[in-house]
């Protein structure tokens, strides 16, 4: 007797919001490897539309739209582009980000309100697009990139964390509204990671705050993206089918310390 081995996400038309790089594009690519029908975007379209034909060459089924999260209408695209795709939209994952180290009192108000903008207006935004489609496709799952820096506080990084516990606040919220509803959302944490953000950003940040950064990780290595991604596939997947409202560390140990 044979057995049929299937992925995580076969058939689920997916959205990947901020594809281009990092954790972003490793989740399209392990996304694509589980058997999602994907929609990836970013506001670097060169780059999604090189990891959409990367992705369409291995035999998967992607797409690839412009998506910047400060501007609703093309979340608003990107969805519907899901949709007229693949009949539904049936998972989100919700990743665009940006960051910046400073003293917490050398910040400008320019800096903490684009920071804002990003990770957490940007988010919000994604989410009523997404749920408003899943309610009408009959529900869903949704998941956020919140870090361990929504739950504790750390140096230099005062309103990424202020918009990083904003995010778990969301995901919370929504997934106690839309319970009962067959969506489920959640968030997922990650430590310091090797992404192209976390090490542009550590090139430019003090030495004190990178010695800092360096001395919580109890498996002393930094995450790589894929190890993010994998995490986020599983929240997506039937197999977390009674998870939600919950936000998953996936950190080496990071708030061990």
């Amino acid at each position: 007797m044979s057995t049929t081995v299937t992925g995580l996400l076969d058939g689920k038309s997916t959205l990947v919001i901020g594809a281009s790089q990092g954790i972003g594009a490793a989740a399209a690519r392990h996304f694509a490897s589980q058997g999602a029908r994907l929609v990836i975007g970013a506001r670097n379209v060169a780059a999604i539309e090189a990891l959409r034909d990367e992705l369409r060459g291995q035999g998967h089924e992607v797409d690839s739209i412009r998506i910047d999260v400060t501007d609703r209408a093309t979340i608003d695209a990107a969805v519907q582009q899901a949709r007229s795709l693949y009949g539904r939209l049936d998972a989100a994952f919700n990743n665009a980000g940006a960051s910046a180290v400073e003293p917490f009192h050398e910040y400008t108000e320019k800096t903490y309100d684009h920071l804002l903008d990003v990770n957490l207006k940007g988010v919000f935004l994604a989410m009523q697009a997404e749920i408003k489609a899943m309610l009408a496709d009959g529900g869903g799952a949704i998941v956020n990139t919140s870090s361990v820096g929504g739950l504790i506080g750390n140096y230099g990084l005062a309103p990424y964390i202020a918009a990083k516990h904003g995010v778990i606040g969301l995901t919370k919220a929504a997934a106690f509204e839309y319970g009962q509803q067959n969506l489920r959302i959640n968030a997922v944490a990650p430590g310091s990671t090797a992404t192209e953000m976390f090490l542009g950003g550590m090139e430019h940040a003090p030495a004190e705050i990178v010695a800092k950064f360096n001395s919580f990780s109890p498996m002393n290595r930094l995450g790589q993206p894929l190890e993010i991604a994998t995490a986020a596939a599983w929240l997506l997947s039937d197999q977390a089918s009674f998870v939600t409202g919950a936000t998953l560390p996936v950190d080496g140990g990071f708030l061990l310390a």
